[in-house]
Order: C-alpha cells, then structure tokens, then sequence
C-alpha cells in the first residue's frame, strides 16, 4: 500500500524558471479564497522540483512540453499563437527544440534562437522527466503570456531586461497577489527582479490552474508523437 501521508488543510502550487542551472520555484499554499507566497527556493533539478514533498498540486514552468519530431518544420500551433497574443513582445517565444535536438544535445543546425541554444539544458531535463502522466500536475507556461492575461488581455509595453520593464511587471502582480513581499525577499538573496517576476506571474497561471481557471492554447488540444500535449497555459 502507498502510504501518502497526512492530508493537509491546503494545497501547494507552483511557478518555476530556469535560474543559473537551476530552477527557482515560487510557491503559495491554497485553501479557500486564501492564496499566500512563501519564499521562493532554488532547486538543483527538474526532478528535484517533482520529488518535492508535499507534492505541489500544480506547477507551471517556464519551459515547452511537447516537443517538434523533424528539424526545420513550422513552429508549434502554441508558439505561434502565443507570438499573434502577444504582438511586439512576440520575439519572447522561442521555437520549441525537436526531440533529435533533445537527445543529442547538438544546438548546431537546430533552429533555435540565441535563447533557445541557452535554455536547451534545462529543455533537456524536462524532456528527460516528462511523460503524459505528469501533466495532470505539471504545465507549460510563458510569464508574458500570464503578464498579457493580467494586463487586461494587452501585451506589456517594455521588456523585462530595462527599469521601466520591471516597473511595469510589479504594478500589475501588486494589483493581483497580495503577498508578493514574500516573493520578493530572495532578491536579498541574489537574485534579479525579472527572474522573481517571471517565477510570481507562473505561480498566477499555477493558481489558475489550480482552480480550473486556466486558458489554453490552442484551444484544440495538440499532441507531440510521444503523446505530450503541446500547449500553453495562462
């Protein structure tokens, strides 16, 4: 028999980016209309971030789930429709990699942009995780996809590398999570605003989710030839 432990009071959801090799989680706890961040953590691994106990309830990470199979095809139906949502923020969605790419891990003659070749890593860990079975709890989702939805369906006006950028990002999450200080003390920490923001407008999308709230796109379901669902969530 599975021994799952006690059953607590609340849920555990989360939004994760990939963080200097490593993956920088944003959690809350859920009960009710209660929704309240702790500080975020730095995990070493993907499957570290799986393995957490308790479990979260849902996870939203910066990353693509579901995968092309030949290289040099047409990018996903989520990439380009999150790029039509999105407008002049349209160059943050890179080209998912092909699963040659993923397992080889050879960037040359991929495809992928200078973020995509930077990110591939932390591609690999996911592919090397993911399977139909874990997404009932883990989702692929884009920050400028969740900062559009808050932003009343509008693309952001600047990027998140400039001040006014960040600015822009911390009046819509204060508008919206009232706890976002606890987010915010890794900065203390070391760690920049625009990794903070990313991971705090996830754990939104993750709360969506959580709820049943949750957009997706496309709206009709997608699956890679491993049987991934290739989509965002926002």
């Amino acid at each position: 028999m599975i021994q799952r432990g006690p059953d607590l009071p609340y849920s555990v959801v989360a939004g994760v980016v990939p963080f200097q090799r490593k993956w920088l989680v944003a959690s809350a706890k859920m009960h009710a209309a209660t929704f309240a961040c702790e500080t975020p953590r730095i995990f070493d691994t993907f499957a570290d971030v799986l393995a957490e106990k308790p479990a979260f309830s849902s996870i939203v990470v910066s990353a693509p789930i579901g995968f092309r199979d030949v290289p040099g095809t047409a990018a996903r139906t989520c990439d380009r429709e999150a790029r039509a949502l999105l407008g002049a923020r349209r160059a943050a969605v890179s080209n998912a990699p092909t699963y040659e790419t993923l397992r080889s891990g050879e960037w040359r003659g991929a495809h992928l942009d200078a973020v995509g070749v930077m990110l591939l890593p932390y591609y690999r860990e996911i592919f090397a995780e993911m399977s139909p079975f874990r997404q009932r709890t883990v989702y692929s989702g884009h920050p400028e996809l969740t900062f559009y939805r808050l932003n009343g369906d509008r693309p952001l006006r600047h990027s998140k590398n400039r001040e006014d950028g960040r600015m822009e990002r911390r009046e819509i999450l204060e508008r919206r999570i009232q706890s976002l200080h606890m987010v915010l003390k890794m900065q203390d920490a070391g760690v920049g605003l625009k990794y903070l923001y990313d991971a705090a407008a996830l754990l939104w999308s993750a709360r969506l989710v959580s709820g049943h709230g949750a957009r997706r796109i496309p709206q009709d379901a997608e699956w890679d030839s491993e049987g991934l669902r290739t989509e965002f969530v926002y």
